[in-house]
């Protein structure tokens, strides 16, 4: 009897230092904190805040793979605020014009194809403003062309660094309160031309603005930039 009763106390005791327990074995009362998933970033003042830092580029146009080819593009025609480049000041940048040529300049196309694309730069802050230099790829830097097939093709490459347009090369810093006409020129081959493709350009924070371009001449400068060319 006597050890029936000591027995029973001691899975008596068991049960009740169990149940004081947070958790006697896995899925016990106890509860878990974990960070969240989704964590909060600081915003950039361009459009798109997405770092580029994986995405390949490169001058020849070879096959790559861009990561951001489902990020959303804005339309031709609409501004994105970026940072000037060694972080000062704000730039706003406004693709206008896309003309696709074989010719220009008295250049001819390496590889068959000049896009050429015309922007409006502005600087908003009481700083003056300037884009940020190109970088290999225009993967840390400066401007890149994303075709319909995901190649990307960093801006000047083949023969488009000798490419001028006149009247839309305005270059260096730019003072508070105005703004300059510039251009980009790409060589694509037929491929990386056809569909059209994203613009793609990489401010001093690493921050990715794209714009969405039509595979056909668009924007009110097109007519005016064929005539610069062809001069």
């Amino acid at each position: 009897m006597r050890k029936t009763l000591f027995a029973i106390t001691a899975a008596a005791s068991v049960t009740t230092a169990c149940l004081a327990l947070t958790a006697c074995g896995p899925g016990g009362g106890g509860t878990d904190s974990h960070p969240s998933a989704s964590a909060s970033t600081t915003g950039q003042p361009s459009a798109t805040a997405s770092s580029p830092a994986a995405t390949p580029g490169n001058g020849s146009g070879t096959s790559s793979s861009d990561p951001g080819t489902g990020q959303s593009a804005l339309a031709l025609g609409v501004p994105s605020r970026t940072v000037g480049t060694k972080l000062v000041g704000i730039l706003e940048i406004t693709p206008t014009t896309v003309v696709y040529t074989k010719e220009g300049d008295g250049t001819t196309a390496r590889f068959g194809t000049f896009a050429v694309i015309t922007t409006k730069d502005a600087s908003l802050t009481a700083n003056a403003a300037d884009e940020e230099p190109a970088s290999a790829g225009g993967t840390k830097g400066g401007w890149r062309w994303i075709a319909a097939n995901g190649q990307s093709v960093a801006e000047g490459n083949g023969s488009a660094s000798k490419v001028r347009v006149s009247g839309y090369d305005g270059v260096g810093r730019i003072e508070p309160g105005t703004s300059q006409l510039r251009s980009e020129v790409f060589d694509l081959t037929p491929d990386q031309a056809k569909g059209g493709g994203t613009l793609v350009y990489t401010d001093a924070t690493g921050a990715e603005n794209r714009w969405k371009i039509p595979a056909v001449d668009s924007g009110p400068q097109a007519a005016d930039v064929k005539k610069r060319l062809a001069s």
